[in-house]
């Protein structure tokens, strides 16, 4: 019977709390194939299923550090002979080497003695030379007590933690580069991003919209449906150029973009924050800026890009699939309004002070009451 068969990794390390995360892990492969079958026997997960993409699928599933796809047969020393044998016969090679995982102590022979017997049988069938240090194919044989797993190629997975064991967090996401990324971080570290998006339409265009709902729709193929959150922000940014200094319009949107962000953490029952923010990247990511911003709220907000460059985000962004979206043209919500001369070393004092002269509840009530929530699937 041919499978998928998937290892984790750092679930491995969490001693007694091991059984959450692999249920968890067990819940979101279900989620992404609904007509397949998986079970976790003995440290490994298990899928059978007809999906066409289910090598790309599990690319992008967190929690699984490698999978591969294998001959499932029993344990038995004479089958898995035959098992090797028949699938060296069908491939063309000048060396090799067999690699022998045996979970199963009560096996007649050790790992290092199983894989020179089978060795010595891949010989005498087709004559070809052992190497050690760079086979032009390696013959994975892993053993178990009920089942042996026969496979040819190890298939690297994203690593960290199943989505969903972390709990849930609202992203803050803009629409450039630098936001789907650290989505991405968080996804990886096990939790559930709930995305939030502020436009400025019908001022503009929905350039701004499509594009983030196009980047939802990629990150939801790391960690399963999504909810995106479209808040109006047209009528707050011009209260704040009405009413406060040039200077600092930039820290009180960021400062009106966290307290609403909070609000709808509260209404997800979301835990925390994550921004895309970058130290030193633009004027609004300074340390005092920065601290500027994350005192408007009372929840934490991550941060998994603050000590990334540019060009290490861009690269990320590449590899997820979310470069191309991002740099499609926009009329962002908050260009319109930016100062010649932001500041950079904004004071907490200050920036209330000015924020004292904008009627803040109303402000975001009115938002709230206009903001569209969507579902998006990978």
């Amino acid at each position: 019977m041919r499978c998928v068969v998937c290892h984790y990794g750092e679930i491995g390390t969490k001693g007694k709390n091991r059984r959450f995360f692999e249920k968890r892990l067990l819940s979101n492969l279900k989620e992404f194939f609904p007509k397949g079958k998986v079970s976790i026997p003995r440290g490994r997960v298990v899928l059978l299923t007809g999906d066409e993409n289910v090598a790309e699928k599990l690319k992008k599933i967190p929690g699984i550090a490698y999978f591969f796809f294998a001959e499932k047969i029993s344990s038995e020393k004479k089958e898995i002979e035959k098992k090797i044998v028949s699938l060296a016969k069908k491939k063309e090679f000048e060396n090799f080497r067999v690699t022998v995982k045996r979970s199963d102590k009560s096996f007649p022979l050790s790992s290092q003695e199983l894989s020179a017997f089978l060795g010595r049988k891949i010989i005498e069938e087709k004559g070809k030379k052992v190497n050690l240090f760079s086979p032009e194919i390696n013959f994975f044989v892993e053993i178990n007590s009920r089942e042996t797993y026969i496979y040819l190629e190890k298939i690297k997975g994203l690593g960290g933690l199943p989505v969903g064991t972390g709990g849930k967090v609202v992203s803050l996401l803009s629409g450039g580069i630098d936001s789907p990324v650290s989505s991405f971080f968080a996804s990886k570290r096990g939790v559930k991003n709930i995305f939030v998006h502020f436009h400025a339409y019908p001022s503009t265009s929905k350039q701004s919209i499509e594009k983030t709902e196009r980047i939802v729709k990629v990150l939801s193929g790391f960690q399963g449906d999504s909810v995106l959150y479209l808040v109006p922000f047209n009528n707050i940014q011009k209260e704040i150029m009405l009413n406060t200094r040039e200077s600092v319009r930039v820290l009180l949107y960021r400062r009106l973009m966290m307290k609403i962000g909070e609000r709808i953490a509260r209404k997800e029952s979301a835990k925390a924050m994550v921004s895309g923010e970058s130290l030193g990247q633009v004027a609004s990511q300074t340390i005092e800026n920065i601290a500027v911003t994350s005192d408007a709220v009372n929840i934490p907000v991550f941060r998994p890009l603050i000590g990334f460059d540019k060009e290490e985000i861009i690269r990320k962004a590449k590899e997820i699939g979310t470069y191309e979206i991002s740099i499609l043209p926009e009329e962002d919500c908050c260009v319109r309004f930016v100062p010649k001369h932001p500041e950079t070393k904004g004071k907490v004092s200050e920036i209330k002070e000015e924020e004292n002269s904008l009627q803040v509840e109303e402000l975001i009530e009115d938002a709230l009451s206009k903001t569209e929530r969507k579902k998006i699937t990978p």
